[in-house]
């Protein structure tokens, strides 16, 4: 995978954790998933893959908030271009920090006629601002025998 991917998502990551907390108009002590536990946001992003390269991506992400510490989704996203794949995932949504969320789940991706099963490991970092968030994202996409993925990008969502 490129070094200049690597290097820049470590850059955002690293952003991420160094804003401080004061992005957030809410009151002290008060989350979105508490007036809500429902939160729909959408991805814009890239693909990386050694064989493709760099395919833009789009995902939806569903989450209903259970606790402070859990909530459980439904992800779906597509890579573009070359790669021309779809990927539909069950995740638990582990927030580390009010703000600093781990996604883990399986799932299926559908890419040259096929049908793989795929694992995913993601990091997340959650601005709220007045009732939206915007959350940079870095996931590692693991596929038995075949090549792994590492998709990479910005979400807007809301809680309903």
């Amino acid at each position: 995978m490129s070094k200049q991917f690597f290097i820049g998502a470590i850059g955002i990551s690293v952003v991420a954790l160094c804003v401080p907390n004061s992005v957030s108009a809410n009151s002290a002590g008060h989350h979105h998933w508490q007036s809500s536990p429902h939160h729909l946001s959408a991805l814009t992003g890239t693909t990386y893959t050694d064989e493709h390269g760099h395919a833009f991506t789009f995902g939806i992400d569903y989450e209903y908030r259970i606790n402070d510490f859990l909530g459980v989704g439904v992800v779906a996203e597509y890579a573009f271009e070359d790669l021309d794949a779809y990927t539909y995932l069950l995740v638990a949504d582990l927030h580390i920090t009010p703000k600093f969320i781990a996604q883990v789940g399986p799932g299926v991706e559908f890419h040259g006629g096929g049908k793989i099963a795929v694992g995913r490991l993601g990091l997340l970092y959650e601005f709220e601002i007045n009732n939206f968030t915007v959350s940079p994202q870095l996931h590692y996409d693991y596929h038995h025998d075949h090549e792994d993925a590492v998709v990479a990008g910005i979400a807007v969502g809301f809680s309903f």
